[in-house]
């Protein structure tokens, strides 16, 4: 990759914080928010031990709450702050800004969010960027405003040039731009040279239309985690399948196959309580990495382990800690998907 001032770093590489939003009664988590401020307190608990991490209210009220739950669970408060914000819901991947390194400073990028083509009310986190952008821990940066609909888990970087993303998430997402421009705009707002496009893969429950991050991950420039299907009997089997050849079709930058490892499968997960008989979008692929470790969904499966496994093959230096996240996939999403990380220097604390 040839050296620019401008960079999108990967994710592996040093950071300042987490961000995520509290749920509360008034985002889609209402109807089960017990269940799901328990996986939150959890994934603030483990992000903690490695950095602090920044916490999106939607009112004083909101606040004080979280800072009890977490107090009471004995997270390390001292690396815990917090932004009183508007938020629609809490699934920042897409919705946050995409920061990229810009000289000395940070460039934040803010797409258009529109609740992944217009499936929910996104107003309010259409604004969200901008918003974080007025806070003085985030104002030193640079915001620039892009008019294009992208949501940051559609996007994976090695940080060296390279994007991996989906055919079918950009294609749904702009139906009238062909594939080279897709690929020349990427490439310019992200500064990558390289766009590898996935053209299979989707997993049940899933309404981002393919998110990359749900299906196949960068562990290093030469390595990919991904989802498997080891089920010949369960319908994801072919489109997972024929989504494992393609990763393997694929090169370097200097012409080798990836280093490619297979996460295992979890057991079907159904959701009988609420709109009829659904199941739900359980991946492995859905990690967060952060500094020193990688933080996995667990979903209460015997897979759980075996997933632990190939990521620890995958990040051998890193510590792999597992966060119960069956509680978000109710709302069609998992742990990567509600945080956002930025980049060590991009943020005052």
């Amino acid at each position: 990759m040839t050296e620019t001032a401008v960079r999108f770093p990967a994710e592996w590489e040093p950071q300042a914080a987490v961000l995520i939003a509290w749920p509360h009664a008034g985002t889609d988590w209402s109807a089960r928010l017990a269940e799901v401020e328990e996986t939150y307190i959890a994934l603030v608990a483990a992000i903690v031990r490695f950095e602090p991490v920044l916490v999106c209210v939607a009112d004083e009220d909101v606040e004080a709450y979280a800072r009890a739950r977490l107090a009471s669970a004995r997270v390390d408060m001292t690396r815990v702050r917090f932004a009183e914000i508007e938020y629609d819901d809490t699934w920042l991947r897409d919705s946050g800004p995409v920061t990229l390194r810009d000289g000395d400073g940070f460039r934040l990028l803010d797409f258009r969010f529109t609740g992944w083509g217009g499936k929910f009310e996104a107003g309010r986190d259409d604004r969200l960027a901008a918003r974080l952008h007025e806070l003085p821990e985030l104002s030193g940066n640079f915001l620039q405003a892009i008019d294009f609909a992208l949501e940051g888990g559609a996007i994976e970087t090695d940080g060296e040039g390279t994007l991996l993303t989906t055919w079918r998430c950009l294609h749904e997402r702009h139906p009238q731009l062909g594939r080279d421009v897709l690929t020349q705009k990427l490439s310019g707002w992200l500064r990558q040279d390289r766009v590898l496009w996935l053209e299979r893969g989707y997993l049940e429950g899933d309404d981002t239309d393919a998110h990359i991050d749900t299906l196949a991950r960068f562990a290093a420039a030469d390595a990919i985690v991904f989802q498997a299907c080891d089920d010949p009997e369960d319908p994801h089997s072919p489109e997972l399948h024929a989504m494992a050849g393609e990763l393997a079709a694929l090169r370097t930058r200097d012409g080798r196959p990836y280093r490619l490892f297979p996460l295992p499968w979890p057991r079907p997960i159904h959701d009988r309580d609420h709109d009829g008989d659904r199941r739900l979008a359980a991946s492995y692929a859905n990690f967060l990495i952060v500094n020193g470790a990688v933080l996995m969904p667990a979903y209460g499966d015997p897979a759980d382990a075996a997933a632990r496994d190939v990521l620890a093959q995958a990040f051998p230096d890193r510590e792999i800690v597992q966060v119960p996240c069956r509680p978000l996939i109710w709302q069609n999403g998992s742990l990567h998907c509600i945080t956002m990380q930025l980049p060590a220097g991009s943020l005052a604390l």
